[in-house]
């Protein structure tokens, strides 16, 4: 196990972030955004005026299908997790106040790789056996690029099923652990006996409640999310925005911080912390893409269920999600953390204890250690709900539908791994699946590339464009 461990962390991480996550996803993004005339830009106030600007539109949804604001919360729910609060915490300590520069630019190019994904996933999805629509990398590669690729969409559903026990499993519940003990150690220190007692009641109490709403299908977890999302999300803007206005009088120094030390680290953190502008620019791409998943092509299986008028008004949240997600809400993490000036240890893997000092200067470590602690439940449990879903279309694609519940059952009894085992092990393999899965997606997205762009031409820039017509 030590030996496999160490391949995965090893020779693998490095082939899956340095030589193809990372040209891809800067190079693919780029080009992507060429392709499709920087709709990211020219056309975000269209995307969010029909995004986030209907989200109270009640609208139900067929059988076997969620309404599209179900499937954004289900894909947000996957994507708003641990990667927003310790994942930032960790691209600072591990980059250097400069990740989150390219945290920003994997992020902006991330807005149309997400918006390519989730086209691709309304335009090639169909119906299973139980009526149920379905979709995702797996099935715009084999019904996109043609039977002879099936073998790449079989690759793209085996990376995704171990991602799911990585970065939507284990690395999700390990967060939500440290949390809880680190709240309850606040209040009262707990012995090392007393604190695997406490791991244990969480990881079988959290097991029971995932296992519950996942066995209801894709509906139950809709409708779990759509109310999970907004209220975790709004609650954790609203203390951020407090500590930031607080230490408000430090933000000059903040950004010029960030965008000094995007491109020469050294220059304030010197060599002996081993962060160079190599380390700077993975660990700001690797935690955009553990936060927004764009480039994964996960949240195109969420998506794909959505009752739609279309591929590209669905693709539009696609947009949405990277922005709220990793513009907004990582941006606040970061902002929160080195505004409040607290000590970093910089080399080092931290979980939520940054946030959680950052929080403790204005609100005090009691009350900080306890909002965390449910922040981090509640994003993390959303995030596994999310992942639980794409981990089973996967196995559905490879297996059959029958083979779900015997998936279910494994992602379920993984919970409870992941909640008692190392932080380190947990994040590094969680990385290394996240790289993997991303290169057969990548050859989809950009093989495909042609499709999405003829869609989105019709659609916005065509003679009858729907986006032109006056409502």
């Amino acid at each position: 196990m030590s030996s496999i461990i160490e391949f995965l962390t090893g020779p693998l991480y490095d082939f899956a972030w340095l030589y193809t996550f990372l040209p891809f996803a800067i190079f693919g993004g780029l080009f992507l955004t060429i392709r499709n005339r920087g709709i990211q830009f020219t056309r975000f106030g269209y995307a969010m005026k029909n995004t986030v600007g209907k989200i109270f539109d009640k609208k139900e949804a067929g059988h076997g299908a969620v309404t599209p604001f179900q499937a954004v919360t289900t894909a947000l729910a996957a994507t708003v997790g641990t990667g927003n609060i310790v994942g930032t915490s960790q691209a600072i300590a591990m980059g250097g106040y400069g990740a989150i520069f390219w945290l920003w630019i994997a992020a902006l190019v991330g807005m149309i790789t997400k918006y390519c994904e989730v086209v691709l996933s309304i335009k090639y999805r169909e119906r299973d056996e139980k009526g149920d629509w379905v979709g995702g990398p797996m099935y715009y590669i084999e019904k996109g690029m043609g039977k002879k690729w099936r073998w790449l969409a079989a690759v793209f559903s085996i990376f995704a099923i171990f991602a799911s026990f990585g970065i939507g499993n284990m690395s999700q519940v390990n967060s939500i652990t440290g949390s809880v003990v680190n709240a309850i150690s606040t209040f009262n220190p707990l012995s090392s006996e007393s604190v695997n007692i406490v791991e244990w009641i969480l990881a079988i109490g959290i097991a029971v409640l995932v296992a519950i709403i996942i066995i209801g299908g894709i509906k139950r977890i809709g409708s779990v999310t759509e109310k999970l999302v907004p209220f975790m999300s709004v609650f954790y803007i609203i203390f951020t925005l407090i500590v930031i206005g607080s230490h408000a009088g430090n933000l000059g120094n903040v950004f010029k911080l960030i965008f000094s030390t995007a491109f020469t680290p050294q220059a304030v953190f010197g060599a002996s912390t081993g962060i160079i502008l190599k380390e700077t620019i993975v660990w700001g791409l690797k935690r955009s893409a553990f936060s927004n998943e764009a480039g994964l092509g996960s949240a195109a299986i969420a998506h794909a269920a959505a009752e739609t008028d279309g591929p590209v008004q669905q693709g539009l949240f696609g947009i949405f999600e990277v922005f709220m997600d990793t513009l907004v809400i990582c941006t606040l993490t970061a902002l929160t953390i080195i505004c409040s000036g607290v000590e970093i240890g910089f080399g080092t893997k931290p979980g939520s204890e940054l946030i959680t000092a950052a929080l403790a200067t204005v609100f005090g470590a009691k009350f900080a250690s306890l909002f965390v602690a449910i922040a981090l439940m509640l994003f993390a449990l959303s995030t596994v709900l999310g992942w639980s879903l794409y981990g089973a279309r996967c196995v559905q694609y490879l297996f059959g539908i029958k083979a779900i519940r015997i998936y279910q059952v494994i992602f379920i009894a993984i919970i409870v791994v992941g909640c008692v085992s190392p932080i380190d092990v947990v994040w590094d393999i969680a990385d290394t699946f996240n790289g993997l899965m991303a290169i057969p997606n990548f050859i989809g997205v950009l093989a495909l590339s042609g499709v999405v762009a003829k869609l989105t031409k019709s659609y916005f820039f065509g003679p009858n464009a729907p986006a032109n017509r006056k409502k």
